[in-house]
């Protein structure tokens, strides 16, 4: 079995507050999920976080499997905990047999993952990620996925009827510490067409200066 581990790092840029307003310590936030979708065509098929953790909230999470439209998820269980003697916050999830098939009558492949893992920690210098996929097809992966590597699956005329994103890294658009990663997401028809939305599998998120 072929297993690729690709790690992500959003550290630094951490905004301090003056120390009037540091009184109240923050305390850092995470979650975590198998995935969703999300996908408006000719049918609308949509799911919520599946199998989701949410620290403070619910701690842990779990999915016997689901299926929405063509897009199959199977078991997955997910963790949010934090550490009492140093605050900081990690959440992660772990799902297998994912499979969609929503490409198909545009002439794309069907795309499947075997096993797949999510996670995020937070630390003194920010946040990190790490992502696992094994046994991936329907797409080419390389044997070493850089952060936020781009897919684009062509149909039968030729157009992009998606575009897939492995390890994707999403931190804001100023840099605050917090980190978002998903080991897949498939993006429908990223310049236009007959359908639009996303399909996110393995998603895990932590801020450590979430409130």
């Amino acid at each position: 079995m072929r297993k690729i581990a690709v790690a992500a790092c959003a550290c630094g840029g951490l905004v301090v507050a003056p120390a009037a307003a540091q009184a109240q310590a923050p305390v850092a936030t995470a979650s975590a999920n198998a995935g969703s979708v999300d996908v408006r065509g000719e049918q609308t098929v949509q799911t919520n976080r599946i199998g989701e953790c949410r620290l403070g909230q619910q701690d842990t999470g779990n999915s016997p499997g689901q299926t929405a439209g063509t897009t199959k998820y199977g078991k997955s269980e997910s963790q949010c905990s934090r550490a009492a003697d140093t605050g900081f916050a990690t959440s992660m999830v772990r799902g297998q047999r994912f499979e969609t098939g929503v490409l198909r009558e545009y002439g794309g492949p069907t795309i499947k993952v075997r096993n797949y893992s999510a996670r995020c920690d937070t630390s003194a210098n920010g946040a990190s990620g790490v992502v696992e996929l094994s046994e991936v097809s329907g797409i080419e992966v390389p044997s070493s996925i850089p952060a936020n590597h781009t897919v684009l699956v062509p149909g039968n005329d030729g157009t992009t009827v998606a575009k897939v994103v492995l390890n994707e890294m999403v931190v804001p658009e100023v840099a605050d510490g917090s980190l978002t990663t998903h080991a897949m997401r498939i993006e429908l028809f990223p310049e236009g067409g007959p359908a639009e939305g996303e399909i996110i599998v393995g998603t895990a998120d932590c801020d450590p200066y979430g409130s």
